[in-house]
């Protein structure tokens, strides 16, 4: 369980990083956590049910960046600014499915080689 709080803290530190807040402040733990959670759950769904691997915490990361950056424009697809105009994805995970089809591939590949299989 230990291991399991501190890999939540480094995916969360790590989160900071890239939207680039201070590591320190706490005021939006509440909020990147349950981006956070959202894109796992999310991603299980895409698994099949099965809980995201480690290997794919990068992902559940980049979808909790694009969750946070559309905050205040859900449903939008486009978003235009003084100019700047955004385009958001229906899909948070489109950029991301060619590795969750490959992961899920491998996996059945593995499971056909003599891994269990509960019929």
């Amino acid at each position: 369980m230990h291991d399991e709080i501190s890999e939540d803290n480094k995916v969360l530190g790590n989160l900071k990083m890239l939207l680039g807040m201070d590591p320190e402040d706490s005021s939006q733990d509440k909020k990147l956590n349950w981006l956070l959670d959202s894109a796992r759950a999310r991603l299980k769904v895409l698994l099949g049910g099965l809980d995201p691997p480690s290997e794919m915490e990068h992902i559940v990361t980049e979808v909790a960046i694009i969750r946070f950056n559309r905050i205040g424009s859900e449903g939008m697809t486009v978003n235009n600014v003084e100019g700047e105009t955004q385009h958001f994805n229906s899909n948070d995970f489109a950029g991301f499915m060619d590795e969750i089809s490959a992961w899920l591939d491998a996996r059945k590949q593995n499971l056909r080689r003599g891994g269990f299989r509960f019929l």
